[in-house]
């Protein structure tokens, strides 16, 4: 209503004051957003909330299960929810105490990026980067194990995939596994129990009979913990994904291209 009323006295101001009133008038309609899943409002750029973040975004790159830019990166950033972006500060300021940077390789993501990814899936001969991401398991069943879905958390915009620098050797931290791995070896309770925190070298899910170090699964819960420490809650089947419990836009699946605010 409010939006209503607003362009009513705009198109008043356009009739009555010629020329000014016209350019505002201009401006309004053309940068105001035509639906609520294009309104970028509540976001930030993470780095500018997170500035000690490393940005690796796979999506704009080539090196990602698809294998090409995926549809709606049109830059190498990350956006967040205002409301995630304040978590993950704290998280970053946390472990940066510990001698530990977060490194981003996914925030916001929109839905034509998911898009593109179940036109992907349903190109099953498309097996460009299987043995990279995916080299135990058929394609075909990437719907059916919930490896690609049609929605996805990240589109709501306070989900943030991502792992941890290590200050002291200038590299990653060893998870025992890639990013956007599909298997179970991704999962966090894979070797051992989040819970606890134990070690248990139970590594029978894995297909091909692959593995973890205690040191990789106790460097996995370093970031499970700092994350749900400051709000966040984990992902079952990936170490990397954690989603903000308490998201601002629970129902809202965003669309507008991931790009510097």
């Amino acid at each position: 209503m409010k939006k209503t009323i607003l362009l009513f006295l705009a198109v008043i101001a356009l009739t009555i004051g010629g020329g000014i009133g016209g350019h505002y008038l201009h401006e309004y309609l053309r940068n105001r957003p035509t639906c609520p899943e294009e309104d970028s409002s509540q976001f930030v750029t993470l780095t500018d909330a997170v500035p000690d973040a490393i940005l690796e975004i796979r999506y704009f790159s080539t090196y990602n299960f698809v294998g090409t830019r995926i549809d709606g990166y049109l830059e190498p950033t990350a956006l967040l929810t205002r409301q995630a972006a304040d978590s993950l500060r704290a998280v970053s300021d946390d472990l940066k105490a510990l001698g530990y940077r977060l490194k981003i390789y996914d925030a916001y993501r929109p839905q034509r990026a998911v898009d593109h990814f179940v036109r992907w899936a349903e190109n099953v001969p498309d097996t460009l980067m299987r043995q990279f991401f995916y080299p135990d398991l058929d394609k075909s069943v990437l719907f059916d194990q919930e490896y690609i879905c049609a929605k996805s958390g990240h589109t709501r915009g306070s989900t943030v995939d991502l792992t941890l620098f290590d200050m002291r050797t200038e590299k990653e931290l060893d998870m025992g596994g890639t990013f956007d791995w599909f298997g179970p070896e991704s999962h966090p309770d894979f070797c051992g129990d989040p819970e606890t925190q134990a070690f248990t070298g139970d590594n029978a899910k894995s297909p091909a009979g692959r593995s973890i170090t205690p040191e990789q699964f106790c460097n996995r819960m370093i970031l499970r913990e700092a994350m749900l420490r400051h709000g966040f809650k984990p992902f079952p089947t990936e170490w990397w994904h954690f989603c903000l419990k308490d998201e601002p836009f629970p129902d809202t699946y965003f669309n507008f291209p991931v790009r510097q605010l």
